[in-house]
């Protein structure tokens, strides 16, 4: 009974802590259930005073996909290499959409090549295996995570409005999003 509460629990939480709409369907029961102990414990480890205060785990970045929250400073992976850039996969079609999702497929498909150059802060790298922000588009996982929409978003805003450069762009994301 309390494995089956605390797994209820667990899920609830992704989901109400997720800034990815997808929420715990993004996880199966089994990963769930494994990460089960390590979340409750997350929610009972109460402040630390004095020469406990030194013993603190590293602070960690929360994780909207309910993988583990990365380290605190770590940036997701994005793509450097020119070869990658020029052979990208397609993005599903915007058409396929609707509303800001739409939007968010229309800018990618629009700069590709500056989409796959941005980490992706929503950690999809760590848990899904994605390569930069521009994987979260190849399928429907970007119109299921508002990170990567706004993202997405914002990107193309940096560089059709304020001409930035991929990199300049990428260091606007690492610093607005690094923190979470």
């Amino acid at each position: 009974m309390r494995n089956t509460l605390l797994s209820a629990a667990v899920g609830l939480c992704v989901v109400a802590s997720s800034a990815c709409s997808g929420g715990s369907a993004h996880q199966s029961s089994r990963q769930r259930g494994a990460d089960a102990n390590e979340h409750a414990a997350a929610h009972n480890r109460q402040p630390a005073h004095g020469a406990d205060a030194a013993r603190q785990p590293e602070r960690r970045q929360a994780d909207p996909h309910g993988f583990g929250a990365a380290p605190a400073g770590i940036v997701p992976a994005y793509v450097t290499d020119a070869a990658a850039l020029k052979s990208l996969p397609p993005t599903l079609p915007p058409e396929t959409f609707t509303g800001r999702r739409r939007e968010g497929y229309e800018a990618v498909r629009a700069i590709p090549e500056t989409i796959a150059q941005l980490p992706c802060y929503c950690h999809c790298d760590r848990g899904f295996g994605h390569k930069s922000l521009h994987s979260c588009f190849v399928d429907d996982h970007g119109a299921n995570c508002s990170i990567c929409l706004e993202e997405a978003l914002l990107a193309y805003r940096l560089e059709k409005e304020e001409k930035l450069k991929p990199e300049q762009i990428r260091e606007r994301i690492i610093a607005q999003y690094g923190g979470r």
